[in-house]
Order: structure tokens, then sequence, then C-alpha cells
């Protein structure tokens, strides 16, 4: 069967990670894409590197990993939205489409018109997305925002790193741009709702995504510990504010994870230590006595773990059924067994690269699976293409735009993949 999405056509007027991503995702499930980019720079990304993708031949190309990150299965259209042609070019696409994603500031589109209110005019069924950092109100609508802000002005900072007197104590922000991943994926959700309302009601809507939002949303249960006790979250480091031992634990050469859940969980950790006797100590035998006097018992269980290697904890360990797991790095990732088996690494052949591995997507769909159609494109690779299969130009139109400056319609020589 086609992709759960293939009667879809999705408009991509955004750039770097969240709407990327969201993007990406709508592809993977089948959608048709067409990413519009800048004259010359495309999407910034396209410019953050290193590290560049590498032929078969390790010969490193002009192509971004950053960018490979979030836009496979697009095609690339290069249109100037500044030029009354290049926005004459955009609204014939959006009368075509199903969906628009942007992240321009709030406004930025209308300019042109190619915000919400003038294109719905020319497709009432058309789902519009913007993405901004602050939203379409309220005071700091007006500001740009970033990932990194959002981490820190969202909370995510406050309760991430190690807290108190400890070694290397302060806010810390995630190894990843969690804020923008989080937003690509809230976009998609609502996106996915307005369809679905919209095969009811016949309209199209406007979906209004914050990054501070799904910030102040991903807080998850530290915000609703707040709500109810009024009590601020502190940072601790990799323990859990309410669960004892649910944690790291140095081994004798590395650490480790034990996160226990439940009391019998517990006992039967206390028995794979030799210390069958914690368990029935009245300062650890509930939860509620572990959280209490979690620093003498954090202490006692790091005494006994060193004693040991990883391998051996992880073992004896995953046998005695108490949940626990090595941490791994990103190259350990991608060799463990489960990893490999669940086939999260996928490989698609680039134009320029050859064949590049990529992130696979984790959806799994009984009849209508992910698919890999096409490598992240390439700055402008497929602006003849859709202007002339979805708009109907004719050559000489295309040569008319392209001598105007309204497009850039590359022409890729050599784009057959590295022997």
């Amino acid at each position: 069967m086609s992709g759960a999405l293939s009667h879809i056509k999705v408009l991509d007027l955004s750039r770097v990670l969240a709407g990327p991503l969201a993007g990406q995702i709508l592809a993977d499930l089948g959608a048709e894409v067409i990413k519009v980019e800048r004259l010359d720079k495309g999407d910034d990304t396209r410019a953050w590197g290193p590290p560049y993708l590498s032929d078969d031949n390790g010969v490193t190309t002009s192509e971004s990993a950053y960018f490979a990150t979030a836009n496979r299965n697009k095609k690339s259209v290069v249109i100037d939205l500044a030029h009354p042609d290049g926005q004459a070019l955009v609204r014939a696409l959006a009368a075509e489409c199903d969906v628009i994603i942007e992240n321009f500031k709030v406004d930025g589109l209308h300019q042109y018109g190619l915000d919400y209110a003038s294109l719905s005019e020319i497709n009432s069924r058309l789902v519009y997305c913007s993405i901004t950092g602050f939203g379409q109100d309220g005071p700091y609508a007006a500001r740009a925002g970033y990932d990194f802000l959002m981490q820190g002005l969202g909370g995510l900072m406050s309760i991430t790193g190690h807290g108190g007197d400890q070694p290397g104590a302060g806010p810390m922000k995630v190894g990843v741009a969690l804020t923008d991943v989080m937003t690509g994926l809230y976009a998609v959700i609502g996106v996915l709702a307005a369809l679905s309302a919209r095969a009811l009601s016949g309209n199209g809507q406007h979906i209004d995504l914050a990054l501070l939002d799904v910030q102040v949303a991903g807080l998850a249960n530290q915000a609703m510990n707040y709500l109810s006790t009024g009590n601020v979250p502190q940072r601790m480091g990799n323990s859990h504010p309410s669960i004892v031992p649910y944690q790291d634990f140095a081994t004798a050469d590395g650490f480790m994870i034990i996160a226990v859940g439940n009391d019998g969980q517990f006992e039967r950790l206390c028995k794979a230590l030799d210390h069958p006797e914690w368990a029935r100590d009245e300062r650890y035998a509930t939860n509620v006595a572990r959280v209490a006097h979690r620093s003498e018992l954090v202490s006692l269980l790091h005494a006994a773990t060193v004693k040991q290697p990883t391998s051996y904890w992880i073992d004896t360990l995953e046998k005695a059924g108490v949940p626990c797991g090595p941490i791994n790095d990103v190259r350990q990732v991608f060799e463990d067994p489960q990893v490999r088996a669940r086939g999260m690494q996928v490989n698609m052949t680039h134009p320029l690269a050859g064949n590049v591995a990529m992130v696979a997507n984790p959806i799994r769909l009984s009849d209508t699976p992910v698919e890999y159609r096409l490598p992240p494109p390439l700055l402008g690779q497929h602006t003849g293409e859709v202007l002339q299969s979805i708009l109907g130009l004719s050559q000489d139109r295309l040569n008319e735009l392209i001598a105007e400056g309204a497009i850039q319609c590359p022409q890729y020589a050599n784009t057959v993949p590295p022997a």
C-alpha cells in the first residue's frame, strides 16, 4: 500500500529544525513535501557544518549533516519570496496543497500575502501551521526564539544538571535541541488533528504553535509537582525527584543506570547485591522511606556497585528482574543489538555523497509503513520538476522566472552517486 499520507501535499516554508522535522515526519508517512528555500543559501542549516556528508571515497561534500537530519523525502524548490512573481508561485502552490508549515516571525509572511488569512481565501481547506518562539500573541510575540533560550526560559535547565554543592553544579542544557524536537512532534500532531477535522467540516484552520508553550508542557511531572505543592523543583543530577533508587551508579569500570520502580524490584536489587537486609530495613522498605533516606541509601548502593564491572551488573540485575542498563555513547547506541534489530539506521543513496546512513523513523505502521523515497535534497534540485508538474509551467516560463531572479533552477550535471 501507499504511505498513510500519500494523498497529502505539504508546502514546507520552514527552516532549521522544528518545522523541517515536522515536514520530514509527514514526508516519511507518505506526504509529498515541497521545501521552499531562499535563493543562493537555502535553509540556514545547509551552512551548519562541519560535519558535512562524505562520499563513498571519503571526500567531503558541501552538504551538512545537520541539514540531512530533518529534510529527507522532500523536494527542494528555490523561490524568492520578496519577488512578486515568487510570491505568486507560492500562492499557486498553496492552492494545490493541503498543509503549510512555516516558522517566520509573527506577521513575517503578511507582507508577501502569504499569511494564513491571505492563503485561506484561495484555499479554504488549507491547514496552516505557524511555529514561532512565543506564539502569535502575548508580550513576547515579536521576539525571535531559539531552542537554547527556551530550555532556559521554559524551566528545563533549572532542573537539568548537578544541584547543590556537587562538582559541576549549575544549570545545563540537554544535549540535543529537545524543545525543537518536541515542537516538531507537536506540529505533526496538530496537523494530523486539523486534517482529521477537515475531513468532517471541509475547512482547514490555523495552528499557532510556540516553542515556549511546548517547553512548558514538556516539564510534565515536574510542572505538576510544582502546581500541586508550590515547591519549586531543583536540579538533582541523574536522580529522580519521586523514586529511589533511580539514577546512575559507578561500577568497577564505568557507570550504569538502576531504575527501580517499585518495592518488589528493590527487594530483588538488594538480593542481587548480596544485601537482602536492606529491603527489610524500615528506612528503605518502601519508596516513601527511600526518598526520605535517599542520601544514605545511595551511598550504600554505590559502595556495592563499584565492586564489579558494568557488564557483570547488567547481566546479574537483568536475570534478577531489576531494570538497569549501560550509559552508551552514540557509537555504542548504533552498535547495540536491539537498536540494530529494530533497524534504527537506514541507508539512502545521496546524489553527491553516495551511500548515506541516516536515523530511521521510529513509527511502525503495519499496513502503511514509513517510506524512504528521497535523500535530503540539493538546494533547488526540484525547482523545475515541481513547478512544471504541479503548476504546469513551460520551460520558457521557467527561463523567464530564472532571468528575473524569482527562482533558481540549478542544473546538477554531476549528481550520479560516486562509484
